[in-house]
């Protein structure tokens, strides 16, 4: 794997390999990596010749009380799993590289998809996320990218952002990957305590239990959702949002709607976590 932390350097070689027809698949992270982000990598390869990642702790999407210096960097290691993985280009800048003056254009996304849900508890965040995400794939320019769907409503704003942008990139959803007990792989598992770690599968169990009451038919979607809310209260979680959606632009479902979407955010003690279950309703 070649690491660059110049952006011309990696320009350089993607030229190169685009000069031999070799088509570019593109996972963009900011490190501390798991099992999550190195199945992203291995699928790349599926869509692709060339699997490029990046590595970048994105100061523009985190909030003034949110953990930008507690973040985890894991360098080194992170390095050895993309290598693994078959990773065979990373882009590691460091801030001054990637924003060399203080960034004054951004990416806005649609308030009505940017500001609900993650959005509204974190303002700024997608702002942050679109912004950052256009600049690597101008600096990429990659054929295809991958996202998890962990994320959910991040994929959305990416894949609408590349549809209006008329970005040439094809945004490939990939399946959250889960411990045994279903907790969704994520960087911030790490802060959990041992105790925390032991309750921390009930957020998933939560959803399937919502998923099951919709497919047997329950559209009574406000009241799945409070009694959600209300059964990790109980357990001792400060649950922000549990919200049932449609997929296709997290807008509340109307009459007719089967493809949805269960969504969550609470907090296990000072750690927040966030997960989500695709569900097909009945009409």
């Amino acid at each position: 794997m070649q690491i660059h932390e110049q952006i011309a350097a990696l320009r350089a070689d993607l030229r190169r390999e685009r000069a031999a027809e070799r088509r570019i698949a593109f996972v963009p992270t900011m490190g501390n990596l798991h099992a999550g982000h190195l199945q992203l990598m291995r699928a790349a390869r599926d869509h692709a010749q060339v699997v490029v990642s990046s590595i970048f702790v994105n100061r523009l999407q985190f909030g003034p009380n949110e953990d930008f210096d507690r973040y985890p960097r894991t360098f080194q290691d992170d390095c050895a799993g993309l290598s693994e993985a078959g990773v065979d280009y990373l882009l590691a800048p460091d801030e001054r590289e990637l924003y060399p003056s203080p960034q004054s254009y951004y990416v806005l996304p649609d308030p009505a998809q940017g500001d609900i849900l993650e959005g509204k508890f974190r303002p700024g965040f997608f702002r942050g996320v679109a912004t950052v995400v256009a600049k690597l794939f101008n600096i990429v320019q990659p054929d295809v990218a991958l996202f998890g769907k962990k994320d959910y409503q991040q994929l959305m704003v990416i894949r609408n952002m590349v549809r209006e942008l008329a970005l040439p990139i094809d945004i490939i959803g990939a399946d959250t990957v889960r411990a045994e007990d279903g907790l969704a792989l994520s960087s911030r598992n790490g802060y959990l305590s041992a105790t925390e770690r032991g309750e921390a599968s009930r957020l998933y169990a939560t959803l399937l239990r919502t998923a099951q009451e919709i497919e047997l038919g329950n559209r009574q979607f406000e009241a799945l959702e409070a009694a959600a809310m209300a059964d990790l209260a109980a357990a001792g979680w400060k649950p922000q949002y549990i919200a049932i959606r449609r997929r296709l632009d997290l807008q509340s479902p109307a009459h007719g709607d089967t493809a949805l979407v269960i969504l969550a955010a609470a907090f296990l003690g000072s750690t927040r976590l966030i997960d989500n279950l695709e569900v097909s309703g009945t009409k």
